[in-house]
């Protein structure tokens, strides 16, 4: 599957956006999908990853009760809510057949997509 990201932007702290990622080529609906990010000078870290059939969803501590995934057969989307500066970095969207938070777990990759939150 060939994935694309969409739906960053620059916004201010306190405002929400919505990350979507949907697959160019092929189709992810029978994979689960993650989200991660890469902020300058930092190693990408998970982000928070949701089943194959959006039932189930993950997400890293300092992101839980303000970002929230959904996933419906080829889409996946991840809505910021209450962003931070500390959450500016290029967001990436990834499938893979069973879901993990290594990098190493997951096969297929898309561009980011960037996300740059000002104080």
């Amino acid at each position: 599957a060939q994935l694309v990201a969409s739906g960053g932007g620059s916004v201010q702290a306190g405002t929400s956006l919505r990350l979507s990622c949907v697959a160019s080529e092929g189709t992810f609906s029978d994979y689960a999908v993650g989200w991660f990010r890469q902020a300058p000078g930092k190693k990408r870290e998970f982000v928070a990853t949701v089943s194959w059939n959006g039932a189930t969803t993950s997400y890293v501590d300092s992101v839980k009760g303000r970002f929230f995934m959904s996933k419906s057969g080829n889409t996946a989307t991840l809505q910021l809510n209450n962003l931070k500066p500390e959450d500016t970095a290029v967001y990436y969207c990834a499938a893979s057949p069973t879901v993990g938070t290594q990098i190493s777990d997951w096969g297929f990759w898309g561009p980011g997509t960037q996300v740059t939150v000002s104080s």
